[in-house]
């Protein structure tokens, strides 16, 4: 567990912000479409925040599809967890499909950015050595 200590916290950000109401973000300066734009970038970080406590975990940073599965899983589903909440407990709050489809943009994301650096860089999860392919 505490490979995943980074992913936790980040989790735990996720969940108070989202649990926020409208009103606590009215004086941040908005855009049409800003509000997806959020829930992509916070998923991106927390898939890969997933990704840095799996490879710690595992101790390689090859590409495994049974890390990647688990990972595009995990992340679904704590942004379907997050969606309901919102529908369910913090009913000030609205759950849409569309914040569903950016956290998944945003996993997706986060997939693309790993699999893009471990070809193009070597790692050894073990001693953070970075080895230019």
């Amino acid at each position: 567990m505490k490979h995943y200590i980074w992913a936790l916290l980040w989790a735990a950000v996720i969940l108070v912000l989202c649990s926020l109401p409208s009103a606590a973000t009215d004086s941040v300066p908005k855009f049409p479409g800003i509000d997806k734009l959020v829930h992509a970038g916070f998923f991106f970080v927390f898939t890969v925040l997933l990704y840095y406590g799996a490879i710690r975990r595992s101790g390689t940073s090859a590409p495994s599809w049974g890390i990647s599965i688990k990972v595009i899983v995990f992340s679904s589903l704590f942004a379907l967890f997050t969606e309901y909440l919102q529908w369910k407990i913090f009913t000030y709050r609205s759950a849409e499909a569309w914040d569903l489809f950016a956290d998944a943009v945003g996993t997706g994301m986060g997939v693309f950015a790993y699999l893009l650096l471990h070809n193009t860089y070597g790692v050894n999860a073990n001693t953070n050595e970075h080895i230019r392919k």
